[in-house]
């Protein structure tokens, strides 16, 4: 089971890197310039599989340490 949450967790780290960055423009909002962070971006294709991949392992990390720490 430990080797389980061990895969999970690098595989869990791997997708985030891989995710795109929402506040690559963070800096701009704080020199003052165009806020487009907050803006509604419709995920499309690869973005909104990686999105829902990290949503599943996040799961799979947090049911399996539970039940780990449960046994």
């Amino acid at each position: 089971m430990e080797v389980a949450l061990l895969v999970i967790s690098v595989l869990l780290i791997i997708i985030v890197l891989l995710q795109s960055g929402k506040a690559e423009s963070a800096g701009q909002i704080i020199q003052g310039g165009n806020s487009d962070l907050f803006t509604n971006r419709k995920e499309r294709g690869l973005e909104l599989f990686i999105s829902r991949l990290t949503m599943l392992l996040g799961v799979a990390y947090f049911a399996l340490a539970l039940f780990i720490s449960l046994k």
